[in-house]
């Protein structure tokens, strides 16, 4: 049974022993990212994860590297935009170690000038990876095109004159601003011991200050085209709706109806663009929810002759499915979101960051068996419904590698 508890200064300590386990997964989910990041300082929250990394008062980049690996652990971390996560996987013996390694990145980083100099040259090289990777940045130009200039429509990654323009300063305030109790979970699953770690999670984040971090700039689907000419083997397109909020009444209905319409090889996307047709090599459709809004999206690469037929032909596909979807279909995705929910859920990592996931969107920890019951309640008029909703409002449209022109 996974327990809830909140430290006297707000942070969020959540624990799920799992019987029979071996290992644990144990991390701390800060509730903040990318587009938290003020106006011309894009990358910054990117950046301290990275830099976190190269050193604390206590330990240098080595020592932290060598820490986690003499026990067979690990020790890594990611960042969205609107959460950053450091998680550790180790034996049960060394769930201490693990979390201590977290708060010293956290809590005590060097941030050497220098150091961040030489590593904002590595997330440059990684920027320039993900420029030369179409997959990767048509997500990037979907958000603009969704999002306009809002805060929520920044790459995480930032570009090239923001992380250039970012200084120690910048991550020291970042750190001190925004890793605020309020927003912070810490989430443990696994062989471990509930009293342990919450003595561990007292001790290590106990005196952290609990005050008000800056708000979070909501966002709004304004809709749009983006259009990126760069020379491609094939055109990379992606459209988008609004969806519905992570917390929202019909986002199961949602999240099934995009199972259905283009989540595996059975999907109605992919048999009649790719396996009928031949239109696209690659497409698919998705879901994602944040605090207030959402995306529905399907994405596809196509040959560039045949893209705009692709994407027509995609959103009527979207747009039939959401008034004729049969109950065959809605079961077929029950069927595959239950499988990965039960799958995940089987491994220390998976609980773990499932549970931080709930806290973030409902302030508690949801059971497998609440997260099944909201997937089983959902009926084919539901999840037509959950369709036709969305497809009333604007669309945002983006592309690489081809002249773009959608039929109306």
């Amino acid at each position: 049974m996974a327990e809830l508890t909140r430290l006297a200064n707000g942070l969020t300590v959540a624990i799920d022993h799992m019987p029979g386990a071996q290992s644990a997964a144990i991390g701390l989910h800060a509730f903040v990212g990318s587009r938290s990041e003020p106006e011309g300082k894009g990358g910054l929250a990117h950046l301290v994860e990275h830099m976190v990394f190269k050193g604390t008062r206590t330990r240098d980049a080595r020592a932290i590297a060598e820490a986690i690996e003499d026990v067979g652990g690990s020790l890594n971390a990611w960042t969205s935009r609107d959460q950053t996560v450091f998680h550790a996987r180790t034996l049960a013996p060394d769930v201490g170690l693990a979390l201590e390694l977290i708060a010293d990145l956290v809590r005590a980083p060097k941030l050497d000038a220098d150091e961040l100099e030489r590593e904002k040259l590595v997330i440059l090289s990684e920027l320039g990876e993900c420029l030369d990777a179409p997959d990767d940045l048509i997500h990037d130009h979907l958000f603009e095109a969704a999002f306009g200039k809002q805060a929520l429509a920044r790459p995480v990654l930032g570009n090239e004159a923001t992380i250039k323009g970012l200084d120690r300063s910048d991550c020291v305030q970042w750190l001190d601003q925004q890793y605020r109790p309020e927003r912070l979970v810490v989430s443990a699953a696994g062989k471990v011991d509930p009293g342990h770690v919450l003595m561990l999670a007292e001790a290590l984040f106990g005196d952290l200050e609990s005050t008000a971090p800056p708000p979070i700039e909501p966002a709004s689907f304004v809709g749009g085209i983006r259009s990126d000419r760069r020379q491609a083997e094939q055109t990379h397109l992606a459209l988008a709706w609004q969806g519905v909020p992570a917390s929202g009444s019909t986002a199961p209905a949602l999240s099934l109806f995009a199972q259905a319409v283009g989540g595996g090889m059975s999907s109605r996307l992919f048999q009649e663009l790719r396996e009928e047709r031949g239109l696209a090599y690659s497409i698919y459709a998705w879901t994602q929810g944040y605090a207030e809004i959402g995306l529905f999206a399907v994405n596809l690469s196509a040959d560039k002759a045949r893209a705009t037929e692709a994407l027509n032909l995609a959103r009527e596909v979207v747009e039939r499915s959401a008034n004729d979807l049969s109950d065959a279909e809605l079961q077929r995705a029950r069927a595959q979101i239950e499988a990965g929910i039960l799958m995940a859920m089987e491994t220390p990592p998976g609980r773990a960051d499932a549970m931080a996931r709930s806290i973030e969107i409902f302030g508690r920890i949801m059971t497998i068996d609440e997260m099944l019951a909201e997937l089983r309640a959902v009926d084919v008029d539901a999840a037509r419904a959950a369709g036709r909703a969305m497809l009333d409002g604007p669309r945002a449209i983006a592309s690489i590698g081809g002249k773009l022109a959608l039929a109306a």
